[in-house]
Formats: structure tokens, sequence, C-alpha cells
């Protein structure tokens, strides 16, 4: 049942940057550790937001995460936060969505960015090593979406950002096809739920990054498969130094001058533009392998049908509130 009018009220501050005024959002980012996660939780901050970079296990492995999460807050006059969170636990998502609510009285902005990559001949994975990897990034973005949009219809008004992948649609290089599965169930997931969230007044953003070499973990940390004596297989076969031939095919291929931190960029302005003028998918390719082109003729074509059936509605996010933001109050940067 949906709440009064009175009851979803958001008390709700701006500040002022580069002399324009913008609305202070609430913001969780799943996997902020480190990569695009980590730099989109700082470049959020500084843009005078409320941001919670969360990550697992912030007592242990992620301490010294917490502690440069409190020294970038300090040194910049930001409002950035840790908050413990593991993807693959409700428990846990659940326990860090209610903290931020309790602490705010509503949840403006949701991205997904909790992702893990593997490297390695498809067949020398595991059927349960592609089920923790699809656990990781796709199952993770339903366990946060059924913990934050309760808070978010509640309020009419949200904004979901979801990381995606350009090799959803764009050029699959081998010994990738489990993330590449999982990035495209999840890019998936995010076309449809965007679609069933527009008529509660909640908006949704893609965010397509192409093949970053350098800048983030992904590959440094990527995981490899379990059975080795395939692998040994595929080596000591025509795929001998196959995957060395990946890795500089990448790079020959990656601008020198490409920035991770472009990602970030483009995440800080989607969620500055006004609601309901936001672009359904950004693309942030240095690459450039064609996603963007296939993409938009996708959603296109989804887009057709949705009007085809009679829903075209669904397109288009309803504005149920007469301003998300409610009560303002006004505030300058500290620096």
């Amino acid at each position: 049942m949906a709440a009064s009018p009175k009851a979803c009220r958001i008390a709700s501050k701006t500040w002022k940057r580069n002399q324009k005024e913008i609305v202070v959002k609430i913001i969780i980012i799943t996997g902020a550790s480190s990569g695009f996660g980590a730099l989109t939780a700082r470049a959020l901050a500084k843009a005078g937001h409320t941001v919670y970079a969360s990550m697992r296990d912030t007592t242990g492995q992620n301490a010294r995460k917490v502690e440069e999460v409190k020294k970038f807050a300090k040194e910049n006059k930001v409002d950035l936060r840790s908050i413990e969170l593991d993807v693959t636990s409700q428990a846990s998502v659940n326990a860090a969505i209610q903290k931020i609510v309790d602490e705010n009285k509503r949840l403006d902005v949701v991205i997904h960015n909790a992702g893990h990559m593997v490297f390695g001949p498809a067949e020398a994975f595991t059927p349960e090593q592609l089920a923790e990897l699809y656990d990781i990034n796709v199952l993770s973005t339903q366990r946060v979406n059924r913990a934050a949009l309760p808070q978010l219809r509640k309020q009419k008004n949200g904004l979901l950002v979801w990381v995606s992948s350009s090799s959803s649609a764009g050029g699959t290089p081998p010994y990738l096809a489990p993330y590449f599965a999982a990035k495209a169930g999840m890019d998936a997931l995010a076309v449809v739920y965007a679609r069933e969230l527009t008529r509660w007044g909640i908006e949704t953003s893609i965010i397509v990054p192409g093949a970053f070499t350098g800048g983030t973990n992904h590959f440094a940390n990527a995981g490899s498969p379990s059975d080795k004596e395939r692998v040994a297989e595929y080596e000591a076969g025509p795929y001998k130094g196959f995957a060395d031939d990946i890795m500089k095919g990448f790079t020959s291929i990656v601008p020198p001058e490409a920035d991770v931190s472009a990602v970030a960029e483009a995440i800080v302005k989607v969620v500055d533009i006004p609601f309901g003028k936001r672009p359904f998918r950004v693309h942030v390719d240095p690459t450039q392998d064609g996603a963007e082109v296939v993409n938009m003729v996708l959603d296109r074509v989804r887009g057709e049908l949705l009007r085809r059936i009679g829903l075209a509605d669904v397109l288009t996010p309803r504005t149920l509130t007469s301003g998300s933001q409610g009560d303002q109050q006004i505030q300058r940067f500290p620096f």
C-alpha cells in the first residue's frame, strides 16, 4: 500500500557547485572498495552528495579501505561514509539499507557496481564457479533491489544506476565467457526492471564501460578456472600462449589516454541531471567495440514492441511528487 504524501515527504538539502544549485542525494554504491566503485564514490562525494561506499569485511580484509574512506572525507571535507555490505548475503544487504534509511529518512540513488571478473578457457570453469560468478554479478543486484526498492517506491522517486559492460552488446574476446555471460544477465535484468519501475517514479540509467586494462583491479584480481588439467590441455594444444595474445590485443586497442575516472565522471553527470531527463544508457568505451551501435538498435526495438502492445508509458518515469526534494535547506560547499 502506498504511503500518504505526508508520510513520504522528503527533507533534502541543496548545495551550490560552480554557482549552480544541486540537490544533495543519499547514495549507496556497491563494490566500492576499489576500481570503478571507489572512484565513483569519491567523485559523487566531491560533487556534494552523501555517499555510502559499501564493501564487505570492513573490520578485516577491507579495514584499510575504510580508513582510506575516512581520510578522503576529512581531507576533502565531503560526506563519504563506508558501510558494511556483503552483496552475497541478503541479511547483510538488508541491514545496510536499513541503516542508511534510518540515518537519513530516505534513499535517493542505488548504484549497482559490485562485480567480479574471471579469465581463462570456458571449459575449465566448473558449473559451481559460474554459479558463484552469477551470484556476485547478477543475484547481488536482486538482493539490493529487494532491500532498497520498497523505500524508493514509498518515496515515489529514485534512481537506479547499473554499471554494465560493453561486452553485453559489443566485442567479446575469448577466455572471458563466464564474466561476459554474467554481465549480459545483469544488463538484461536492468532493462526489464526499468520498465517495471517507471510507474513508481523510479528512473534507470545503465552505464556501459568498455575495456580498461589499467586503473582498475579487474584483470589483476580476475579469478581463474579451478580445473587446472583442462587449462593445461589448452596450453599444450593449439591455444598455447593464447591468454597472453588476448591481453596484448586488449592493450593494443586501449588508447594510452584512456582514464577509468571517465566512468565515475559519467555517473556523476547522470546523477546530477534532473529527474526524467536522464539518458537510459551512457557508453564510456575507449576501444569503441561497437556496443553503442548495437545497444541503440536493441533499445529502439525493445521500445517499439512496448509501443505496439500499448505499454509506451513505461518507457518514461512518472513524476509522482511535486518534487523529490520536498523541504530544502540551502548549504554551501565548505571549500
